[in-house]
């Protein structure tokens, strides 16, 4: 059994972020590059569109690298790709993850679900950890029934 990890934390995907960003640079840059070798025909508008596109690509990675999950003495900071939600320790009752599946899911005491792409299920070992570590967590501090 993990111990109660101290608050507050977050979690968060290593290989997610690196590949992401990684790949953002290398978008970039060579959108760049391309802008200022590419055929003469091609105008400064079209130029700076190649830019412009190296940029919303970017944009995208980045918004997926800052997936997170933060934890502190009031609740949970769920911050997927597109959408950040707050959540007060009662409010979740459960979190499950599957094998094989991306992510893990917060059960809600309002009968809904929210994945939580903080952790990511392809990093196998991390993965693990962080969904052990959060499931103690919400049995020490949420309304949760059932002992660990």
């Amino acid at each position: 059994m993990t111990d109660v990890p101290a608050l507050p934390t977050v979690w968060r995907p290593r290989t997610t972020r690196i590949v992401a960003y990684a790949t953002a640079g290398v978008i970039m840059l060579g959108m760049i590059v391309l802008a200022v070798v590419v055929a003469p025909q091609f105008k400064l508008f079209d130029r700076g569109l190649m830019i412009v596109f190296g940029v919303f690509v970017a944009w995208i990675l980045h918004m997926l690298a800052r997936c997170r999950v933060g934890a502190d003495d009031s609740g949970l900071t769920v911050v997927n790709a597109f959408r950040t939600r707050r959540l007060e320790w009662p409010e979740v009752v459960d979190v499950t993850m599957g094998v094989g599946e991306p992510w893990p899911t917060l059960d809600l005491a309002d009968g809904t679900s929210l994945g939580a792409m903080g952790i990511n299920g392809a990093e196998k070992t991390l993965a693990a950890h962080q969904l052990e570590e959060l499931r103690v967590l919400l049995h020490a501090r949420g309304e949760s029934p059932n002992p660990i």
